[in-house]
């Protein structure tokens, strides 16, 4: 299994001490730096190759998202906060995942599930290929093409630079942002109902206030602003 080398920065010595506790559990994660403020891990940045960050925003000095202007080169960016209303300015500094305090095991544990995926799709670099007839594309896998009809894909799911194209009976990962994906002709069907899902509505089973249920039994998402892609 492949390791990442971690960084956590939180002013906070209970969460912080809780986040480290929970990086510890998985053996992928190397925690090379654990701060109370950000300024004090900035010469760790210039000295080692730091996969992930785990970030606080509302810090002294040189909060969350100030330090990951200088930490860009950083791949992958989590922040663990108390104060949702940065999400938005947190995703447009290149943010894989954004958890809302009180940090949760089962929580953590779906980001580290985000960190995996999104550090595979960085290895295979799949390409996303032009579709025949509107309603296949295909997907570029090393040597091969993998033809996957529309209609079968249940969801997308982002991953920063990635897409994630989920059918029924296999994932498929394709270099390119969600958002262009969806601007494709072929994608037109598929609704955004959060920053990182996209769906057909013929798949929901379920829609509740705040997530959705597929007719698989897959439990999504819906984030504030895209709740009136949902009205039927």
């Amino acid at each position: 299994m492949k390791s990442y080398k971690c960084i956590i920065i939180d002013d906070d010595e209970i969460d912080r001490l809780t986040v480290v506790s929970y990086a510890k559990r998985f053996s992928q994660l190397n925690i090379i730096g654990v701060f109370e403020n950000a300024e004090d891990a900035l010469p760790l940045l210039e000295s080692n190759a730091i996969d992930i960050l785990f970030l606080d925003i509302d810090m002294p000095v040189l909060n969350g998202l100030d330090f990951r202007k200088k930490a860009m080169q950083v791949p992958v960016c989590i922040y663990i906060t108390a104060h949702p209303e940065h999400a938005v300015e947190s995703f447009e500094l290149d943010t894989l995942d954004f958890i809302v305090k009180p940090i949760k095991l089962d929580r953590f544990t779906q980001t580290m599930s985000r960190i995996e995926d999104y550090m595979e799709l960085k290895i295979k670099a799949q390409l996303f290929e032009s579709s025949i007839g509107g309603d296949v594309i295909y997907i570029k896998e090393g040597f091969t093409e993998t033809k996957v009809k529309l209609h079968d894909i249940l969801y997308l799911e982002a991953l920063k630079d990635y897409t994630k194209i989920v059918t029924s009976t296999k994932k498929h990962c394709v270099l390119t942002s969600i958002g262009n994906l969806l601007k494709e002709s072929h994608f037109q069907s598929f609704v955004r109902i959060h920053r990182s899902y996209a769906i057909q509505k013929q798949y929901i089973d379920k829609k509740m206030t705040n997530e959705i249920v597929l007719n698989n039994g897959v439990l999504l998402p819906i984030g504030r602003s895209y709740k009136d892609n949902l009205n039927f």
